[in-house]
């Protein structure tokens, strides 16, 4: 991450330092009580494949036999995949988040281990703002998300066209 010429440079992307809008810090934290719950949700729905599976293998078949042990195989490599899924997921660490965002929809997210040292990165941005003469550069790795999966600030549904005051949370 550097500025130079009155423009911030996150990687190979350039945003001018005049479109920048809002420059904070936060802690990225995964969604630990979600991946469990979706780890029960598809649990859940492999036992009821298995046990449909293997129902169905009993009364198809000509004499009687059980042979629903293909269907509990596969069910246990679904389980086990699940399992290290759920454990990568609730092992995932927080991060130290810098974020810049733009006047537009653009937005930036660069990440530091040391909070304090992230602090000092957001004081010599906000500084290089506020005098575009400033240059200086710094090591960084960047935060790959999805959009989607974050809210970054109010939803606004407004119907009908009088009387719009504000936003009701």
């Amino acid at each position: 991450m550097r500025v130079e010429t009155n423009l911030l440079w996150v990687a190979e992307a350039a945003y001018p330092l005049r479109n920048i809008t809002r420059v904070h810090t936060f802690t990225l934290k995964p969604k630990r009580m979600e991946a469990f719950l979706s780890f029960l949700k598809w649990l859940a729905v492999t036992a009821v494949a298995v046990l449909v599976i293997g129902a169905v293998s009993r009364e198809t078949s000509s004499y009687g036999e059980d042979d629903s042990s293909g269907a509990i195989a596969v069910g246990a490599v679904v389980a086990i995949v699940l399992v290290i899924q759920l454990v990568k997921e609730l092992g995932a660490p927080s991060q130290h988040v810098l974020e810049v965002e733009t006047a537009g929809a653009s937005t930036a997210m660069v990440t530091l281990p040391d909070p304090v040292q992230l602090r000092r990165l957001l004081q010599s941005l906000v500084h290089a703002i506020e005098h575009p003469e400033v240059e200086f550069q710094m090591r960084v790795e960047r935060v790959l998300v999805n959009p989607k999966n974050y809210h970054f600030g109010d939803n606004v549904n407004m119907y009908g066209g009088m009387n719009n005051v504000g936003v009701s949370k």
